[in-house]
């Protein structure tokens, strides 16, 4: 069990993040809900949890998203930097993978029951 409160971006329209949010109270973990499109993390806090995470940038985008289709990202993401492609992010929190999890020592993207087991039993 994780110390500490989780610190969980999210949007209330969103089924996954309903999911996630389900399966945390279910599990009785406590956490903090920040809505994502109205306080989308800053630059700076997405460069710390993309190296906290080990995941690829790719992964931080919401693919399936208005946004990101819209947006050309599908086509963009192939020549912007780290930079541009994290600034992007923390403009427009429909483009962020979500929910998005904050622990002390792990970051999670979307929800995978096993990843979340593995991190937070």
């Amino acid at each position: 069990m994780p110390t500490g409160k989780l610190k969980v971006w999210s949007y209330a329209k969103c089924g996954t993040c309903k999911k996630a949010l389900a399966w945390l109270d279910g599990n009785g973990i406590a956490y903090e809900q920040v809505p994502i499109v109205e306080k989308p993390p800053s630059k700076t806090k997405l460069q710390k949890l993309l190296r906290a995470s080990g995941l690829p940038l790719k992964r931080f985008f919401n693919t399936s998203g208005m946004s990101y289709r819209q947006g050309g990202f599908s086509e963009k993401l192939k020549t912007m930097t780290q930079a541009q492609a994290i600034e992007a992010l923390a403009a427009d929190g429909k483009l962020i993978k979500r929910p998005l999890i904050e622990g002390s020592d792990f970051v999670l993207v979307g929800f995978k029951e096993a990843e979340y087991e593995a991190a937070l039993a």
